[in-house]
């Protein structure tokens, strides 16, 4: 039971550090640097990836024995747009103008290589519990790793976070921030970061065991 809890911690927290599908795998780049320049649009766009991802998943995993092998991309693909639609509506129907800040992009996360990498490499090989915690852990890291894109460069290029100011009034913001450059500084400032965390921690454990 302890090693079957620790399989399932270890699954759901892979995906929010160790190999976080943004700052590890480099995974779904369009929407992270086009729809980050507020902390609303990434916020909206990694909870509707994550919810895209955990319902593809529990599906992907539950036909899984009966999906034929020659057609199960297409099949991923199927189920995948089924609930980007419901997505769009439903993001359509709570704001008009968050719909249309994040555009095309909704429709876009039907090939979001991180939902159908997760669907192909382990919703189709493991059963549902394993993969809801693995969309859950997945998900989850997409949007933290959204979530800390949009807030920095709205911040930086607006002097505000969800749209509250957090400067004086005398503050210059950076409008490059909330350009499509200011998405890719972010980006490698974060991985950068990220990566040398990751270094630390490694070497620290490898000292712990000699």
């Amino acid at each position: 039971m302890d090693n079957q809890q620790a399989t399932s911690a270890d699954t759901f927290i892979k995906g929010l550090w160790r190999d976080n599908p943004v700052f590890v795998q480099v995974l779904g780049m369009c929407p992270v640097l086009a729809v980050t320049n507020s902390a609303v649009n990434a916020l909206t766009m990694g909870l509707a990836t994550l919810f895209v991802l955990l319902m593809s998943n529990i599906m992907v995993s539950l036909l899984r024995n009966w999906i034929p092998k020659e057609v199960r991309i297409a099949s991923f693909i199927l189920i995948i747009a089924t609930f980007v639609t419901l997505v769009d509506y439903v993001i359509q129907a709570i704001s008009l103008d968050l719909h249309k800040n994040l555009g095309a992009f909704i429709s876009l996360i039907v090939v979001n290589c991180l939902i159908l990498g997760r669907a192909e490499a382990f919703a189709s090989k493991h059963p549902p519990l394993s993969s809801v915690l693995d969309a859950l852990g997945m998900g989850t890291g997409f949007t933290f790793a959204l979530l800390c894109m949009g807030s920095i460069r709205e911040l930086l290029g607006n002097g505000s976070v969800f749209g509250w100011a957090l400067f004086a009034d005398s503050y210059q913001p950076w409008v490059v921030m909330i350009l499509p450059s200011g998405g890719f500084f972010t980006l490698g400032v974060l991985m950068l970061v990220i990566n040398r965390i990751n270094k630390r921690v490694a070497l620290s454990n490898a000292r712990s065991e000699a």
